[in-house]
């Protein structure tokens, strides 16, 4: 089989203007090309998880369907240059708003399903007010729970970090940081909207990271006032459980558990089939559904099949473990 091979750069920018020339080389597995420029990052496939694996590019109705190699390796490119040199990471966390409210940032307003958001999209809920240097009032503009950010430095009462996916450097109160206990990350989700899968990789040594799995899977659906696309962004997995209980729309009363949850944003999680009860066992679960890899039908969770979800549930350890949703 084949994977694509080497991309090149050390910011966002850059890798972005040369995505184009670099999406469809490919090199067989283990071997090596040697970058134009910057960090040299390789991709090899070392399966662990051997369920439900899926090809590089496959179909569905008809259609074709890959795994986004090139993007992932961008982002590892540019994790690798960041941990070269020796910085501390931070995850944002405000996790049903339990370190405050956000206050409003410029521009709030309320969406089409009367949910308060920034002039970005992002809702209130679960939010981190995110601060410019000028202006230590008023928030420009709200972070996700969980997302991950580059420390920078401190004062008596902010955090300065730094993030790539919110666009720069940004001032968030101290009780909204908590440093991570690793210096290295080295275990990335990877989780595709537009191809419906997720793949899990690992850090080896001398920039080499290996493919754990590669399976379908079904994110949020754009359908409010309950149903929303799982975020774009990078994320830290916060916490796990072996039951994430959800409710019936509308209500407050408990409609079912997911089994083997991993969450990474507000209420997101990673997750296997969902079960309509409360009573059942792990000798009742659904390891798979036809559902799975097909299109959004989640309320903002990511589903993947039972085994994968405790699989992910063991292997990505909360705080030291990111999860990448990529288009």
């Amino acid at each position: 089989m084949k994977i694509v091979g080497i991309l090149c750069g050390g910011f966002l920018l850059v890798l972005s203007f040369c995505s184009d020339v670099w999406a469809d080389i490919d090199i067989n597995v283990g071997e090596r090309m040697m970058p134009t420029y910057g960090a040299e990052v390789v991709i090899v496939k070392d399966i662990v998880f051997d369920r439900y694996v899926l090809d590089d590019t496959y179909c569905y109705n008809g259609k074709p369907r890959r795994f986004q190699w090139d993007s992932m390796q961008r982002l590892l490119v540019e994790l690798e240059a960041l941990q070269s040199r020796d910085i501390c990471w931070v995850v944002l966390q405000n996790y049903r708003n339990k370190r405050g409210v956000a206050p409003d940032a410029k521009g709030v307003r309320f969406s089409s399903d009367e949910v308060l958001t920034d002039r970005y999209g992002v809702g209130r809920k679960h939010a981190i007010p995110l601060y410019c240097s000028n202006d230590l009032e008023v928030p420009d503009r709200y972070a996700r729970d969980g997302s991950l950010c580059e420390y920078l430095a401190d004062s008596a009462e902010y955090i300065k970090v730094y993030s790539h996916f919110y666009g720069g450097e940004w001032f968030v109160p101290k009780y909204y940081v908590m440093p991570l206990p690793v210096e290295i990350v080295s275990k990335v989700i990877f989780v595709d909207r537009t191809n419906q899968n997720i793949t899990t990789l690992e850090r080896g040594n001398d920039s080499v990271w290996y493919v754990r799995s590669m399976n379908p899977a079904t994110t949020g659906r754009d359908n409010p006032p309950y149903q929303e696309p799982t975020p774009l962004g990078v994320y830290v997995v916060q916490e796990v459980k072996t039951k994430m209980y959800y409710l019936h729309d509308g209500t407050s009363s408990v409609a079912g558990f997911a089994p083997w949850a991993s969450r990474f944003t507000g209420g997101a999680y990673i997750h296997g089939v969902p079960l309509n009860t409360v009573e059942a066992c792990e000798d009742d679960y659904v390891d798979f559904s036809p559902t799975l890899g097909t299109v959004p039908r989640s309320h903002m969770c990511v589903r993947t099949a039972t085994s994968h979800a405790r699989y992910i549930y063991d292997w990505a350890v909360p705080l030291e473990t990111i999860v990448v949703i990529i288009e």
